[in-house]
């Protein structure tokens, strides 16, 4: 974003966070230093630091960083004394860009936590673009985040972007699902490779998905599939339709409503080869407008008959889970009634 530069700049100017290159001699300084290159390189891996920082200020962050990775290291605090407790980790956040008042909202967030893991977490956000305010608001909204390594936070990042969410899609999708940092990498290449390989979507669409629904890395691969057979067979609609509709972002509970209350009311039929009698309505409009006006202009019913309906659909779909569990108690008894004559004939 283009409050990074100015930040970067202002670590830049603060002692506590010389480049590596400027800091003295000796072990405990070539240490560090050897650090810093490090992640200076981490940075710049998979497009990690926003356009526009120069030399100088990727060092100074590079510097900044060090610290954290380096064991047993408290980040370091912006220079002053002070004699109030917290003082000197509210300095540090401001020198970051945080204001003073995001600053005491930061600190409020797990108040036992150490300020290393406070400060690492704030960083690693504000280098995947993230402005300060976004970067609070994500960590208010999951707090977790903080106890996060500073390097799970970066390569789970790198993971996302290989994935295609580069750019303002990253920063939307981390934005909108924090939980994508926490959730188990087997479970993201689940997702992503049923969404390829089962559903057929192209490497662009879904790029789509994922941008608008990032949660879909969330769900169990069972449910995602469920979702889009549904919409495919029973519905009709095809792959780039799902994408321009966004698909993923309605519960299957409602998209299923709406869908059977439209077909029972003659207003959507399920193609055949292609073909339908009636004008089926866009599935954007099913899935994107509010419930009033989907009612009003496109189910022409009332929300007293909606209701109504779907307690009903409700109730025959409790009745059919009976029915289907009466058939497999009847069929294991018929199993077991052949089993007992099998055994009283020899």
């Amino acid at each position: 974003g283009p409050h990074l530069p100015s930040v970067a700049r202002r670590w830049h100017r603060a002692p506590a966070l010389a480049p590596v290159g400027m800091m003295p001699r000796g072990p405990r300084r070539s240490r560090l230093g050897s650090a810093g290159m490090g992640a200076s390189k981490a940075l710049c891996r998979g497009g990690a630091v926003p356009a526009g920082l120069s030399r100088a200020q990727l060092a100074a962050m590079a510097g900044w960083l060090a610290r954290a990775l380096l064991p047993g290291r408290a980040l370091p605090a912006a220079p002053g004394p002070c004699p109030h407790r917290g003082c000197g980790e509210v300095a540090a956040l401001r020198a970051m860009g945080f204001s003073q008042e995001q600053a005491r909202r930061l600190l409020a967030l797990q108040p036992r936590l150490g300020p290393e893991h406070r400060e690492a977490a704030a960083a690693q956000l504000l280098l995947l673009g993230l402005s300060t305010e976004a970067a609070l608001a994500l960590l208010e909204r999951s707090p977790a985040l903080l106890r996060l390594p500073t390097e799970r936070l970066r390569e789970r990042a790198e993971e996302l972007r290989r994935l295609g969410l580069d750019g303002g899609r990253l920063l939307r999708a981390v934005s909108r699902c924090p939980q994508l940092f926490h959730v188990p990498r087997k479970r993201l290449e689940a997702a992503v490779r049923l969404l390829r390989e089962r559903c057929l979507f192209t490497a662009e669409q879904l790029r789509e998905v994922l941008g608008t629904c990032p949660t879909v890395l969330l769900e169990e691969p069972r449910t995602l599939h469920h979702q889009f057979q549904y919409a495919y067979f029973r519905m009709g609609v095809q792959q780039k339709e799902m994408v321009k509709a966004r698909l993923f972002q309605m519960p299957f509970a409602e998209l299923r409503n709406r869908h059977v209350f439209l077909e029972r009311r003659g207003l959507y039929e399920t193609p055949h080869k292609g073909q339908t009698q009636t004008s089926n309505p866009k599935l954007k409009d099913i899935l994107q407008l509010p419930e009033k006006d989907f009612l009003a202009s496109l189910a022409h019913s009332t929300p007293e008959e909606y209701e109504v309906f779907k307690k009903l659909l409700a109730r025959e779909d409790e009745e059919k889970e009976e029915e289907d569990v009466d058939a497999l108690h009847t069929e294991d008894s018929e199993d077991l009634d052949s089993d007992e004559s099998k055994t009283t004939r020899e």
